[in-house]
């Protein structure tokens, strides 16, 4: 399998990507891979999906950063930026392949992202798979990754660096934006039968409860994965989320 680096310029924004692809002439497809926070493009769990589908679907993966992660140069994170960049590799994905078929695979932040770009744009995915979405992403953030004692000062107005692989400062104006889209009051039923959401049963960040009450409520297709931790450190959880995925792109 192939790895390419290349950046999409569009709409005022570059993207940092990560394209695995072999033969692009014989591909159906192309699958847009979102990270969670603190993340980046080079994300493991990416290279095992992207491998898988190609052998078993001939879909291409393309991983790439979020604003203020990975190489991404920005330094304030801010969900219209969020919003742009998703947007500027969509519309170079659907040029740069002749509009291909597009499927969407996120994790934790990275689906709280398209869950709300499913609200703002419609859903420009055939299906779309969540792995333990952050559905309430401010919960998330102020009590499951944040500290006390960082919550306080960005509550006082100060940057505080918050992070896993590459430590992302958040302020004040990110936080009252993630508690103001509120995902677990609106609606999402129109795009029930195109989206699957896949929840560890031992996930420390993201509460598992919550997910799949969410899931429940929005009519939405839920796998509980048995044993398996927020990142899916288990090859054994990786591999059966990955076989649910496949299967359910594929139907």
């Amino acid at each position: 399998m192939k790895a390419q680096n290349y950046t999409v310029s569009r709409n005022g924004y570059n993207v940092s990507c990560k394209l695995y692809c072999e033969d692009r002439k014989a591909i159906r497809g192309v699958v847009l891979f979102g990270h969670g926070f603190g993340g980046h493009k080079d994300n493991r769990a990416a290279e095992r999906f992207a491998q898988r589908a190609l052998d078993k679907l001939h879909l291409a993966t393309i991983c790439f950063n979020w604003p203020c992660h990975g190489d991404d140069v920005r330094k304030k994170l801010r969900l219209k930026d969020c919003d742009g960049y998703l947007t500027a590799l969509l519309e170079d994905t659907r040029a740069r392949y002749d509009d291909p078929a597009l499927y969407g695979y996120a994790t934790s932040f990275g689906g709280f992202l398209f869950l709300k770009y499913l609200l703002d744009h419609g859903n420009p995915f055939r299906r779309v798979a969540l792995r333990c979405p952050a559905v309430d992403l401010y919960r998330v953030q102020t009590e499951r990754i944040m500290s006390p004692e960082e919550l306080e000062k960005v509550m006082k107005g100060k940057e505080v660096p918050v992070g896993f692989d590459r430590k992302v400062a958040l302020d004040k104006t990110y936080l009252e934006e993630i508690r103001a889209v509120d995902l677990l009051h609106r609606d999402f039923t129109a795009y029930m039968d195109d989206v699957l959401i896949l929840h560890g049963t031992k996930d420390e960040i993201v509460p598992f409860d919550g997910v799949r009450a969410f899931a429940d409520e929005q009519l939405m297709e839920f796998v509980p994965i048995e044993g398996a931790d927020h990142r899916f450190q288990d090859p054994r959880t990786m591999d059966e989320a990955i076989k649910v995925i496949l299967e359910f792109f594929g139907d």
